[in-house]
């Protein structure tokens, strides 16, 4: 009786180990990816799920969205500069069966693809179009990435270029470029600006010459201007009359002389 009951004991002990290996909790951000001796069976869904021990396998699987840090990248751009570049890709597992089953490490290789993708689009543009375009770049990257990753179950959401780091001698000529193009475009503000002061004078002109009386007035006008900014000065007006007329006759004289 005693061999007996130790016996029994014993296979309830075995029992009970059994069905505590046996029962799985599957959290809400997880999946359980489930092998019937070595055959893919199916998904287990979160909550209380019961694995046969020996008999199936299980993998766990997190569904939740991953950051992906990709290291500094050397970059030969389209105009032969070369850059480090650094991004950062988030994913997320959206089929647990094909993320198990058509690739060995995700992971990995979601991050061996994001970095060859990286230097293989950023070497098709020059250096201008990597700091001006840079949200276009992202989503170029990011298309790219997602048909790559979509045959392994998973889902590129985003792709951001974090920093594009440059030698001193490179930076130095861009800070050379930017000031003459400052440069540049004060000029042509400048140029603009004597044009349109030009041909606004000149129809100031034209208004001016119309009336004798408003070239008067606007010549009184700049004696109270001049007279209220500058106290000090003495001022003689002369009609311009005068000199037209004393220049008018030295310029007939000259003209009858042989």
């Amino acid at each position: 009786m005693t061999y007996i009951s130790s016996i029994t004991l014993g296979a309830v002990v075995i029992i009970v180990a059994l069905l505590v290996n046996a029962v799985k909790v599957v959290r809400e951000y997880e999946r359980l990816v489930v092998y019937f001796l070595g055959r893919y069976q199916g998904i287990k869904n979160p909550g209380l799920r019961l694995i046969i021990p020996g008999i199936q396998q299980f993998f766990r699987v997190d569904v939740r969205t991953r950051v992906l840090d990709v290291p500094p990248q050397d970059v030969i751009s389209r105009d032969n500069v070369t850059v480090k570049v650094n991004a950062v890709v988030y994913f997320r597992v959206v089929d647990a069966q094909l993320a198990m089953n058509q690739v060995e490490h995700f992971m990995m290789a979601t991050s061996q693809l994001a970095q060859t993708t990286l230097r293989s689009v950023l070497g098709q543009h020059e250096l201008d179009e990597m700091i001006a375009a840079r949200e276009r770049l992202n989503q170029d990257i990011r298309q790219i990435l997602d048909e790559q990753t979509g045959t392994w179950g998973i889902k590129v959401t985003n792709v951001e270029i974090k920093n594009i780091d440059l030698n001193e001698n490179m930076i130095r000529a861009i800070g050379r470029q930017s000031e003459a193009e400052r440069e540049r475009r004060a000029k042509i503000i400048s140029a603009e600006g004597e044009l349109q002061a030009s041909q606004k004078l000149l129809e100031a002109a034209q208004v001016l010459s119309q009336r004798p009386e408003a070239m008067q007035l606007r010549y009184l006008q700049t004696l109270i201007t001049i007279a209220s900014e500058h106290n000090s000065t003495i001022i003689f007006p002369l009609p311009v009359e005068l000199l037209s007329a004393y220049l008018g006759d030295k310029g007939a004289r000259a003209s009858k002389e042989p």
